[in-house]
């Protein structure tokens, strides 16, 4: 039998502020746009503010600062994409593993040693002297190398490689495809140019909730150690080098290159194909937009863009005059002629 409430128990579920018919009943939920009567949706970007008379949704989510259409069903919160999530929650849940327990197919080194209620899937590699603590999902296909510690209620997605030393607070989540501890890219070039890797025999430290997305890599330190802060949640494909350290509760987002030893503070966000190069330091509260590239320290908080990376007001300002070049061109020929035409002519 599918799943029905009305407007009045999501509200009471979400902690929302009803607006409109309480009774309403909803039995899904939907993008702004599709949403029909039945169905739930959500607003979260005011960019998108004019969808909301157009929606045919039974209830929307909306911030209080967002302005209500008459006639329409809403659910005033603070954080309507977050209140949305419990939504979604009722409606749809994640499809689970047929697989419990130790598998018998994966393969436990004697010396490693497993917490209370872990669960391993088919084909896992757990190499010597690993501990993993109590809780862990480790996923199929997982490799994790020596003198690796896990936490309490990690979560090891399939095919994620960890290599030997690293060190995972409690509540980690590692998506499938992720390799933490490879060895950072480090080279002697002699004078006839040929290169000598340099061993890294470091290791990666990730702190509590923290969460690393698919295909991202990590590298190992050369000596000391990577560092990931507690609560820093990372996209797809990012790419983070040897001996990096980022402060707690950054969100660094896909496709981000991070060159070795820079350092970032608190809350600092990294958009998308963000770069930094090496041996650098960026501020707390630093907000980095998509493409923007840091040659030096960023000291100051505030949102930068461009490469280099500049304040975001200087950006914008500098993008105005770039795209009005050609108009100012053109002004400079027409006052060329003016003032030549002003010029006494030679006899």
């Amino acid at each position: 039998m599918p799943l029905s409430f009305t407007v009045e128990e999501l509200g009471k579920l979400t902690g929302a502020d009803i607006v409109g018919n309480a009774s309403h009943i909803i039995s899904g939920i939907e993008s702004l746009e599709e949403a029909k009567a039945h169905e739930a949706s959500f607003l979260e970007n005011p960019r998108y503010e004019n969808l909301i008379s157009k929606s045919e949704a039974g209830v929307i989510f909306l911030s209080s600062r967002t302005p209500l259409v008459e006639g329409k069903n809403f659910l005033i919160v603070d954080q309507p994409s977050l209140a949305f999530q419990k939504v979604i929650e009722l409606f749809l849940s994640p499809a689970q593993t047929g697989f419990s327990g130790i598998h018998k197919s994966c393969v436990i080194h004697e010396e490693a040693q497993l917490g209370q209620g872990v669960r391993i899937g088919p084909y896992a590699v757990i190499d010597r002297l690993a501990v993993i603590g109590d809780r862990c999902v480790i996923g199929a296909g997982v490799y994790i190398g020596p003198e690796t510690t896990l936490g309490q209620d990690c979560l090891i997605h399939p095919h994620v490689v960890i290599h030997d030393r690293s060190i995972l607070g409690n509540r980690v989540i590692l998506q499938s495809g992720c390799v933490i501890g490879s060895s950072g890219f480090g080279y002697a070039t002699d004078q006839e140019g040929q290169h000598t890797l340099l061993q890294q025999l470091g290791r990666v430290v990730i702190e509590d909730e923290v969460e690393i997305g698919s295909n991202t890599t990590i590298d190992r330190a050369r000596f000391k150690e990577t560092r990931i802060g507690r609560g820093t949640k990372i996209d797809n494909l990012v790419q983070i080098a040897h001996q990096v350290h980022l402060g707690e509760n950054n969100l660094i987002v896909a496709q981000v290159g991070i060159a070795g030893s820079t350092k970032t503070g608190k809350n600092v966000v990294l958009a998308g194909q963000a770069a930094l190069v090496g041996h650098i330091s960026i501020a707390d509260n630093v907000v980095l937009a998509a493409r923007g590239a840091a040659s030096k320290s960023i000291l100051k908080s505030g949102v930068y863009s461009g490469a280099p990376a500049t304040p975001i007001k200087e950006f914008n300002e500098q993008v105005v005059y770039i795209r009005n070049l050609k108009k100012l061109v053109k002004r400079l020929d027409e006052l060329e002629v003016k003032v030549i035409a002003l010029l006494p002519k030679n006899k």
